[in-house]
């Protein structure tokens, strides 16, 4: 993906307040310059408004882009010495495979006391082709329709950097292949040599500080792991609302590969 901002562009941004940086805890800090050493921030772009054409409610939210300030700085490093070199024609070298990862806001979330939240995993196959090996597509475009039906809205946090609960979207295709022949969702990562879930939720974390400001939060999600994932980074104020949607033959074994695994299904959730 293309990370590059003309400086000139960025500056106007950041006057703008279209472009800020945070801090792990989620506090606004000075956006121009290099990061503190040692310090993870993130950059926040935004807010674009989105008229969305997904789920039933479809709609009109504000997205905020979202990079860490050490990814993006490298990018822009190699962008300047590109330009004094005059390799701008090399600009294509500027396509990174860090993460960008978003917030929609929903309504009037910024006001609303205890704010619906969904912290949401990227699935290539589920989520923009449709398959239904998961049920990540619809439990996207349910979350955004119980946003949109919130009295005040809620947050979406799309995690850009989890396709396949972080092994990637080449190692994903794989264990279809071995789902194939029988193992289930699981074994096929251990079958790789991988995790059975090596998600990374440092950044949601740090997302839901600066926008729940200190808010209790409920958390649209079957997963306790990722509460407990989300609370070890300092989010304590966290209650689960189950998140069951699009059930059907093609994915139910999936899903009891889940529930077995320790996700908050019942067995009636799988006979929807």
């Amino acid at each position: 993906m293309f990370t590059y901002i003309n400086p000139d562009v960025r500056r106007k941004l950041i006057e703008r307040k279209k472009l800020v940086r945070i801090d792990d805890d989620g506090r606004l800090i000075d956006s121009e310059g290099a990061p503190p050493p040692g310090q993870r921030c993130l950059n926040l772009l935004g807010p674009v408004p989105l008229p969305l054409a997904r789920g039933q409610r479809q709609p009109t939210v504000n997205w905020f882009a979202t990079v860490r300030s050490t990814e993006l700085s490298e990018v822009e490093g190699l962008a300047s010495t590109l330009r004094e070199q005059g390799g701008q024609h090399l600009f294509s070298h500027l396509a990174s495979s860090m993460a960008v990862n978003s917030v929609l806001v929903v309504g009037d979330a910024d006001t609303t006391a205890s704010p619906l939240v969904r912290v949401h995993s990227n699935c290539l196959t589920g989520d923009v082709f449709g398959s239904r090996r998961c049920e990540c597509g619809p439990q996207l475009e349910a979350a955004i329709d119980r946003l949109a039906d919130e009295p005040g809205g809620g947050y979406l946090v799309y995690m850009a950097g989890h396709e396949g609960r972080g092994i990637g979207l080449w190692a994903k295709a794989a264990t279809y292949l071995l789902q194939d022949e029988g193992e289930n969702t699981y074994q096929a990562n251990r079958s790789l040599g991988l995790p059975d879930d090596c998600r990374d939720f440092s950044d949601a974390a740090t997302l839901l500080k600066f926008f729940g400001r200190d808010r209790p939060l409920r958390l649209l999600t079957n997963n306790p792991k990722k509460i407990d994932d989300l609370k070890a980074f300092g989010l304590e104020n966290i209650e689960r609302i189950k998140h069951v949607s699009g059930v059907d033959d093609c994915n139910r074994r999936y899903l009891e590969a889940k529930r077995d695994w320790g996700h908050s299904i019942d067995d009636d959730d799988l006979t929807r």
